[in-house]
């Protein structure tokens, strides 16, 4: 009754200003849609310009020129909305912005709304593309993160369901994913624990083979993985790519770093050790981070478990919070 009584000296202004957003938004829309494909599903050229320009940017690192990026996927998302890929490198673009605010000199609180929307364009793009698995992992990941901020334990369950189907789907894309976003719980967590085991399974399922939790038969992956994958979908996730030209060096250090902040920093220094198995490591422009956290594993057990004080950046953390946590597996 309250709320009526004080929207009724509103309800006659209601339809004009209603009527007036819509004008004012299906201009824009309209004059944003016009190259759009009768079929709405064709891909333009408008569309095509903006993913060299998001990959450009991307795989320069390019973090200052996200948001350049980020409206030419938008607007060429708006032109044509039944395009999956726009909306997923939509997404891909707000996801980066918000995992790399480290970057930031001050961080706003307003940067958990590019979790939000990457929700959206996430959606968006696994509904239009259900055969891409890719699409419902990255879409879990921003559910669960979007569940965390909001404290949210239906949508975290969620989340959760959707990207288990993500898992089954594409394990050999898709285990990463769920062991990357949980790397940040407590080391002592049982969200972590199963976490890192995902890496390993990761491993296992790439190289067609069983694994040493304690690191004993790696050498013994790092010869199988090649021959077990190329030429078959999963070398776009096990490999080096044209989209991620150092994924398999930015699985290597993100594994590594879960293993010191479990406190077995002897076997992290082993897998840290695999990446200079990469035929692209000495391009990898985190190289010299690698070969920092190989020396400094030992005191990096504490350095990753320290909390994080409100206000102030660690100097070192893992690579989920890192100013690298995207880049490191595709920047140039």
């Amino acid at each position: 009754m309250i709320r009526s009584s004080l929207l009724r000296p509103l309800q006659p202004l209601l339809p004009v200003a209603l009527v007036a957003a819509a004008a004012i938004t299906g201009c824009l829309v309209a004059g944003l849609a016009m190259a759009q494909a009768p079929d709405g599903g064709a891909r333009q050229p408008a569309a095509v310009q903006a993913d060299q320009q998001f990959l450009d940017t991307f795989h320069r690192g390019d973090y200052a020129h996200l948001q350049e990026a980020l409206e030419s996927e938008t607007v060429a998302y708006l032109r044509n909305p039944n395009d999956a890929q726009t909306a997923a490198h939509v997404g891909w673009l707000h996801m980066w912005r918000a995992s790399e605010r480290s970057r930031l000199e001050h961080t706003p609180a307003t940067i958990t709304d590019d979790l939000v929307l990457a929700r959206k364009y996430f959606a968006r793009a696994a509904a239009l593309d259900p055969e891409d698995a890719r699409f419902r992992g990255f879409l879990a990941s921003a559910m669960l993160a979007e569940a965390q901020i909001d404290r949210d334990d239906v949508l975290r369950q969620q989340g959760a369901a959707v990207m288990q189907q993500a898992v089954k789907d594409w394990p050999a894309f898709n285990l990463f994913t769920a062991g990357y976003v949980a790397s940040n719980q407590p080391a002592d967590s049982e969200g972590f624990r199963q976490a890192l085991e995902l890496q390993w399974k990761n491993l296992e399922v790439c190289a067609h083979t069983t694994l040493d939790r304690r690191g004993a038969d790696l050498d013994r992956f790092a010869s199988a993985v090649h021959g077990a994958t190329t030429g078959t979908r999963d070398a776009r996730a096990c490999l080096n790519s044209a989209t991620a030209p150092h994924n398999e060096e930015g699985f290597i250090l993100n594994m590594g770093d879960m293993l010191t902040k479990a406190g077995d920093w002897e076997t992290a220094r082993k897998v840290y050790a695999l990446a200079r198995r990469s035929p692209d490591y000495a391009q990898w422009p985190y190289r010299e981070v690698l070969e920092q956290r190989i020396r400094d594993a030992q005191v990096n057990v504490a350095t990753f478990n320290r909390p994080v004080v409100p206000g102030q950046k660690p100097a070192t953390t893992i690579m989920l919070g890192s100013a690298f946590s995207c880049t490191a597996c595709h920047q140039h």
